[in-house]
């Protein structure tokens, strides 16, 4: 039965939440159906429920994937209550479920990060994904913080390059470089271990003595 049948009287925004809790596919690809890209961007990341949820935040909500293989929308969107991006909230909805749903809802948050989703950002409560994860799931607590480490080195490497590219080039390719190559070795292990934790930056400050007396 056509989306529009079986809820006769509902807008589009309605349907597609509808289609987020439910995980409902042919609701979704009907309610979409016919719409110029630009419309259907517009309403991917701009529907929200009464309690300022997006359609990731509800399909997260319940442990649905259906929006990851649909163009444009946005990964990281912020829910009004607790200030959660929808991988907040896929936690949230793991961490509430019984272990025998972790495989499942680890694959989950895996492609969402693999779509985009941001293990960096925080909520209201100044929390990361991360930090939400139930203790005993070591299996996600170690995929969450793999994607935060790339995902901040990679930023790293960036900065490091813009600063680079607008300060003077000096002792470049040898010839009296020795103290520029310290430094490189000091960016890499900054990148590699960034201070997230008291462990990490114990590591790291261990690593830059041993340098120092070599």
């Amino acid at each position: 039965m056509p989306a529009e049948e079986e809820h006769e009287g509902a807008s589009p925004k309605e349907l597609l939440i509808e289609a987020c809790r439910r995980n409902n596919t042919d609701l979704l690809s009907e309610t979409l159906a016919n719409k110029p890209d630009a419309e259907i961007t517009r309403l991917l990341n701009d529907t929200t429920t009464i309690m300022g949820n997006h359609l990731y935040h509800e399909a997260a909500s319940q442990g649905n994937y259906l929006l990851l293989d649909q163009p444009s929308f946005e990964c990281d969107p912020i829910n009004r209550l607790e200030g959660d991006t929808p991988l907040h909230t896929a936690v949230r909805w793991l961490n509430a479920e019984p272990p025998a749903q972790r495989p499942f809802g680890t694959a989950l948050i895996e492609m969402m990060l693999e779509a985009g989703s941001n293990p960096r950002v925080k909520n209201k409560g100044g929390l990361t994904a991360l930090q939400l994860v139930d203790p005993a799931n070591t299996e996600l607590r170690e995929l969450i913080r793999q994607h935060e480490y790339a995902n901040q080195n990679a930023g790293d490497f960036i900065t490091v390059v813009s600063s680079s590219a607008s300060a003077p080039r000096t002792n470049v390719g040898g010839g009296g470089g020795q103290q520029g190559d310290d430094d490189d070795d000091d960016d890499d292990d900054d990148a590699e271990f960034s201070g997230s934790d008291d462990e990490e930056r114990a590591e790291w400050e261990r690593r830059r003595k041993e340098k120092r007396r070599a």
